[in-house]
């Protein structure tokens, strides 16, 4: 999965001191806020939100990528799958926001190829924390440590509501595996 040009996060990474889900969570949420860029290009070229090619692409290179990590493709398929759908749930809900008030809209859109670079990068970061994390996502205290990251990050990022909904389903699955 190349990265076109640099990842730009949208906030600052959450500091830490002890080994928690953070950086995975944090991740996530980047890889979430992207979510406005992407609605934006679709927004202006007509675009469908949902671009099942896509998605079936990424995640065949994502399970291929953990396969090379000596991850489970299974749980990396899952986790990522979460993500793309609480990715799209945000761009449905920026389109509904912008049919209700079409001012609010943005006056232009940026090339897909851009967030999708992004986006790109946050996957690569992603699937390298999940190696990082793997114990602490198959430990019992597992969901307490995924809800404190996912508090955090939400509270750090200064998300809103829906954000924040969002980001706790793209996270659901962490530990399940």
């Amino acid at each position: 999965m190349p990265v076109i040009g640099s990842v730009a996060l949208l906030a600052p990474p959450v500091a830490h001191a002890d080994t928690t889900l953070t950086d995975l969570v944090d991740a996530a949420a980047g890889r979430l806020q992207v979510a406005d860029d992407v609605a934006a290009a679709k927004w202006h070229s007509g675009a469908a939100i949902e671009d099942p090619a896509r998605v079936h692409q990424q995640l065949v290179a994502l399970a291929s990528a953990a396969q090379v990590e000596h991850l489970d493709p299974d749980y990396v398929t899952r986790v990522f799958t979460d993500q793309i759908d609480a990715t799209e749930a945000a761009e449905h809900y920026r389109f509904a926001q912008w049919k209700l008030d079409p001012a609010a809209a943005p006056a232009a859109g940026p090339d897909l190829a851009a967030p999708r670079a992004k986006i790109d990068g946050f996957n690569r970061v992603m699937l390298t924390q999940i190696g990082l994390q793997w114990q602490q996502l198959h430990a019992p205290d597992c969901a307490a440590r995924r809800d404190e990251a996912v508090r955090d990050v939400g509270a750090a990022r200064q998300l809103d509501e829906f954000y924040r909904q969002a980001l706790t389903a793209a996270t659901r699955d962490y530990c399940a595996g």
